[in-house]
């Protein structure tokens, strides 16, 4: 029987599980999949082109109206996680899924944004940002109150560092680096986020929640009544610019409840 999400009042919903591939496939320099986890009643506008920044394709949260993950027509991108840990939750801190909105609303390199990340990152409780100004790519993460430029590689972020080797980041980047070779076909990425295998009770994380949860948000693909990974997202940037987008939502269940595919070619970067 999975655990109810209100069982613990210490759990914070991150978004679970992002992978980046970068500068390694010959045909496709960046790569993206990611698992929002969320609780199901929380309010959520599928991924699609803002309104008010037509520039911005993305999902939205309707109750604090930032982003976990985006994109903008230049090849910028941003996608975040919660840090999990025993470190009390401020009530005050601002909404944490600004930072996406801010990465692809500014115009400033990796490095320049790196910069500003160590300015402001103490504002909001524990996070991850990994983000690219479409020709680099660097991650900030707020426990070490810093941040890096990053080289070619695949990279893995759940709930706490970077590669940190938690049973499901070590899983999926294994898995991603076979799956790789049948791209563009994207169903065995995809088949890696759906992947609700939880990890043995001896290679759980300690982070200050409930053995039950541990247990439950050790899988990539989250499963129960009122929380659980709502949707995967996939995005391959191909060499020549060309962008294909597709997200997969899920219900209570696991199974699918709409879908989103777009296919459009990068505009001169900013």
């Amino acid at each position: 029987m999975r655990p109810s999400a209100r069982a613990d009042p210490q759990y914070e919903p991150p978004m679970c599980l992002i992978l980046v591939v970068w500068r390694v496939h010959p045909q496709y320099p960046c790569i993206i999949a990611a698992n929002r986890d969320e609780f199901h009643e929380r309010a959520t506008a599928s991924a699609a082109w803002w309104s008010d920044r037509p520039h911005i394709l993305a999902g939205r949260d309707i109750v604090a109206g930032g982003a976990w993950l985006g994109l903008t027509r230049s090849g910028r991108f941003a996608a975040l996680t919660n840090f999990r840990g025993p470190r009390a939750r401020r009530s005050e801190a601002p909404s944490r899924g600004a930072l996406v909105t801010s990465m692809l609303e500014t115009s400033g390199s990796v490095p320049a944004n790196l910069t500003e990340l160590e300015r402001i990152g103490a504002q909001f409780n524990g996070f991850n940002l990994i983000f690219s100004d479409g020709e680099r790519l660097g991650v900030h993460e707020s426990e070490r109150a810093g941040g890096r430029e990053l080289g070619p590689g695949i990279y893995g972020l759940s709930n706490h560092l970077l590669d940190t080797p938690w049973p499901k980041v070590q899983w999926a980047k294994s898995r991603l680096q076979t799956a790789l070779a049948d791209l563009p076909d994207t169903a065995s990425v995809l088949s890696l986020l759906r992947d609700d295998r939880p990890a043995p009770d001896d290679q759980l994380p300690r982070t200050g929640v409930s053995l039950e949860w541990e247990r439950m948000l050790s899988s990539a693909f989250v499963r129960s009544a009122d929380y659980g990974t709502r949707c995967s997202t996939v995005v391959c940037i191909d060499r020549h610019g060309e962008v294909s987008f597709d997200e997969w939502a899920w219900d209570p269940s696991g199974a699918e409840s709409a879908r989103t595919s777009l296919r459009f070619a990068l505009a001169d970067r900013a």
